[in-house]
Parts: C-alpha cells; sequence; structure tokens
C-alpha cells in the first residue's frame, strides 16, 4: 500500500514538473512572439501619426487623434494604385511560374531515372550558395542586350525559376512511394499522367509552403524592380514607397501608412496558406 501511495506521489510530482516546464516553455513563446510583433504594432500606431509626432518619446501607442487622413493622402500624392497593381502582376505571374517550374522539375530529380541526374541536380542546388549580388551585373547587361531593360518580362523572367523551389518539392516527392509511379506506369500512364494526376494533388502542403515563400519574396523584392524599372507606371510599391522621401524631408506617417497597406496581400496569402505550411516544411525538411 504505502509502494503504491509513493509511486502516485512520484506521477504526480512529475505531471506537476511536466506543467510547470510546459508553463514557462509558454510563456517564453509569448514574449518572444510579441516581441517580434512589435515593430508592425509601431508601425501600425506611426501610420496614424502625424509627421512630427512619429519619433516623439516616449511612444504614444493609441494616438490621442489618430489621423485617418494618411489612409486617403497615400493614393493621391503618389500612384499608389497603379504600384500596388504592377506589384500584384509580376508577385502573381513569377509565383505561378514558379510552382510550374519548380514542381515539374523536382518531380524529374526524384522520381525519374536519367543519365547525370545527380550531378545536374547538385550544380543547379549549388547556385543557392552564390548570392544574387555577385552576379546581378553580367545578369542586366544580358536583359539589356534582350531588349528587356525597363519591362515587366525581365523580372518575370529572372525569377520564374528557383533553385530553392526544386529542392523543396524534390525533397517532399521523395517521400511519396515510388511503387505509387511504377503502378501507375504500369497502367499506361504517361510520366506527365503521373505528375498531374499523382504528384500534384498531393502535393498540396509543399506546393503552399513554396507559393507562400515565393509570394513573400516577390512582393518585397526591393533591389529587382530599383535595378530594371525606371519608368513610374512600371514601378512596384516597394519602390513606389521612397516617393515620399525628398531630399530634406521624408513623411514618415505617409510611408508608414503605405506600408501597412502593402502588408495587407501578404498577411491574406500566409493566413490562407497557413493550415499546409508547417505541414509542407516538416515534411520537405525531414527528409533527404
Amino acid at each position: 500500500m504505502a509502494a503504491k501511495e509513493t509511486t502516485n506521489i512520484k506521477m504526480s510530482s512529475k505531471s506537476g514538473n511536466h506543467k510547470i516546464a510546459m508553463a514557462i516553455v509558454y510563456i517564453l513563446l509569448i514574449l518572444i512572439a510579441a516581441l517580434m510583433l512589435l515593430p508592425f504594432l509601431w508601425m501600425l500606431s506611426a501610420s496614424l501619426k502625424m509627421n512630427k509626432d512619429v519619433f516623439s518619446f516616449p511612444i504614444q501607442w493609441i494616438p490621442e487623434n489618430p489621423r485617418w487622413q494618411n489612409y486617403i493622402d497615400i493614393w493621391v500624392k503618389i500612384p499608389l494604385l497603379s504600384f500596388v497593381k504592377n506589384t500584384a502582376k509580376l508577385t502573381i505571374i513569377v509565383t505561378c511560374l514558379q510552382l510550374l517550374t519548380s514542381s515539374f522539375a523536382a518531380y524529374a530529380f526524384a522520381k525519374m531515372e536519367f543519365k547525370g541526374k545527380k550531378a545536374l541536380f547538385l550544380g543547379y542546388i549549388a547556385t543557392i550558395a552564390v548570392p544574387w549580388q555577385a552576379y546581378m551585373v553580367p545578369q542586366f547587361m544580358i536583359m539589356r542586350s534582350w531588349g528587356l531593360n525597363n519591362t515587366h518580362l525581365a523580372i518575370i523572367c529572372l525569377q520564374a525559376f528557383s533553385a530553392f523551389g526544386v529542392f523543396l518539392m524534390k525533397q517532399f516527392y521523395e517521400g511519396v512511394p515510388t511503387e505509387l509511379c511504377e503502378a501507375a506506369r504500369i497502367d499506361g500512364l504517361s510520366e506527365y499522367g503521373i505528375y498531374l494526376r499523382i504528384m500534384l494533388p498531393l502535393s498540396k502542403p509543399a506546393l503552399s509552403t513554396l507559393a507562400i515563400f515565393t509570394f513573400v519574396n516577390t512582393w518585397n523584392d526591393f533591389l529587382g524592380p530599383l535595378i530594371y524599372l525606371t519608368k513610374n507606371e512600371l514601378k512596384t510599391i516597394q519602390i513606389g514607397l521612397r516617393m515620399f522621401i525628398s531630399q530634406y524631408s521624408a513623411e514618415y506617417g505617409l510611408i508608414m501608412a503605405a506600408s501597412v497597406v502593402a502588408l495587407i496581400p501578404v498577411l491574406i496569402i500566409f493566413l490562407s496558406l497557413q493550415k499546409y505550411f508547417v505541414q509542407g516544411v516538416a515534411s520537405a525538411g525531414l527528409k533527404g
């Protein structure tokens, strides 16, 4: 009887320690999340202030007299709607092309056998280690020689292919049983049919993960449009924000308001695909 009571005490003690440890972990996670959200909360607060009050100290998180006029002025002082349209156009096209090219190439690397497959894959993936700044000048010269400078097509051509996307999709495809593809081949299904009817429907988590990464990177891209796009009617929203900065001053309230508007599509995409996001990262990262 005493031994049983001792065992129960030990089990309850372990359970109590486990609950305390989990509580500490959750508190730390909440604090880290709050620290990460702090800059966004400051941006939202600053977007409702006059320019002279943005950097006032101590910070007034909730403005006494919110200046909602900032969200009207950003559409009037610069052609923000045109910038949003250009950014949406480039982002949607690039995201769709990357999903197509990355998933298609990844299927070949993961489920097909051909000469030099490993060497080709390693060579392609090795390009991830080379920073874009190292080859952006010759890349620009090539685009200019093709007459694509100052066109959206230059951005689309450069970002339509992604070594990271191929790697991510290949890792996911390797988790799909090869026997499934072999059974489909025996039934007479072509490689294109296997890709369309079997692999793509199974790869929603990985495709959603890649879509989020690509959408965010393309939407927030600054250096690419800065190099290739100089006409106002072609510029993206990240370049357009610089119009609020003059030679002697900057309209920080308007910059923050426009930044909040620019953040909304990214939040919508992430929240729409988040149920696949963690599953896609986990399934792709644990393979290989």
